[in-house]
C-alpha cells in the first residue's frame, strides 16, 4: 500500500523476518528502510528520497502514525516494527549465522563506532564487526563517504550486512551510494544505537504497545524532538486525513 505516495509493505511480524532470512541468502543486494511519518512527509518535498522508499526492497512500517493511516484508508496494518527491534532481530540472525556487519555510524551522534562495537560484542560474540565513525555533510543533496578514503579500506564490500544511522534521508542515500552485490542486506537504524549504549533510554513496556513512545521520547529531549513531533503528529495526521490516497 502507499501512504501519500510512500510504499509500506503490509506484512506481519513474521513474513518480515522471513523476508530477512530469505535476503541473507539470496546472491545480491536487499535494502530495508523502516518507514515513519517523518520518513514520509521528507518524501513529500524530496522526490529523489521518495525513490529511493520506493526502490527498497522491503519498507517496515515504524511508528503508530503508520498503523492510523491505515485505518484511514480502509486497511488494517499487519505489523508495526520500531527499528530498534528489528535492529536487534538482524543482529540476533546475523549472529546465529556467523555472518559479518559494517556499522557506518555518525561522526556527529551520542555513541561512537567503538562504544557500539562493544555492547554488541557483548552480547553476540559470534559476530564479526566492521566499522567505522563516518562525518556527513548535511547540507548536501548527496551523501558520498565523507571522511572515508575508500569502501576497500573499511572493508564495507566484504561484510554481509551494512547499518548505518546517519537519520533519513541521509542514511538511504548513503546506502544506495555504497550499493554492491557482496553486501546481502543494508538498513538504515536511525538512533537506534543510543537505545543499545544507554544514551537514550527506551520507553516502558506499556508506552510502546499504546503508541505512545513518542511523548516518552519527546519529554526526554523536548528541544530536538519537538519539531519532529509536530510533523509527525499534527502535519502528518492533517495530510493524512485529507488525503484521497
Amino acid at each position: 500500500m502507499r501512504i501519500l505516495g510512500v510504499r509500506i509493505d503490509n506484512l506481519s511480524k513474521k513474513e518480515i523476518l522471513e523476508k530477512i532470512e530469505f535476503f541473507l541468502i539470496e546472491e545480491k543486494f536487499h535494502q530495508i528502510a523502516t518507514v515513519n511519518p517523518e520518513f514520509i512527509l521528507a518524501a513529500q518535498a524530496d522526490a529523489d528520497f521518495r525513490k529511493i522508499l520506493n526502490d527498497c526492497d522491503l519498507n517496515v512500517a515504524d511508528g503508530v502514525g503508520i498503523w492510523y493511516a491505515f485505518l484511514r484508508f480502509g486497511k488494517f496494518l499487519q505489523g508495526r516494527f520500531a527499528g530498534v527491534d528489528l535492529l536487534a532481530e538482524i543482529l540476533q540472525i546475523a549472529s546465529e549465522k556467523k555472518l559479518s556487519i559494517f556499522l557506518a555510524i555518525s561522526k556527529d551522534g551520542l555513541s561512537s563506532f567503538a562504544e557500539i562495537k562493544s555492547i554488541i560484542q557483548k552480547k553476540y560474540p559470534d559476530l564479526k564487526i566492521e566499522g567505522a565513525d563516518i562525518g556527513i555533510n548535511k547540507q548536501s543533496s548527496v551523501i558520498n563517504h565523507h571522511g572515508m578514503k575508500s569502501n576497500s579500506q573499511f572493508k564495507i564490500n566484504d561484510c554481509d550486512i551494512l547499518i548505518c544511522n546517519f537519520g533519513a534521508p541521509w542514511q538511504e542515500r548513503f546506502i544506495k551510494n555504497v550499493k554492491s552485490a557482496k553486501i546481502r542486506l543494508a538498513i538504515g537504524v536511525g538512533g537506534s544505537f543510543d537505545f543499545l549504549t544507554g544514551k537514550i533510554a527506551r520507553a516502558p513496556i506499556w508506552l510502546r504497545k499504546v503508541g505512545l513512545e513518542w511523548l516518552w521520547r519527546f519529554a526526554q529531549e523536548p528541544v530536538y524532538r519537538s519539531k519532529r513531533i509536530f510533523k509527525a503528529v499534527i502535519i502528518f495526521p492533517i495530510k493524512i486525513l485529507f488525503s484521497k490516497k
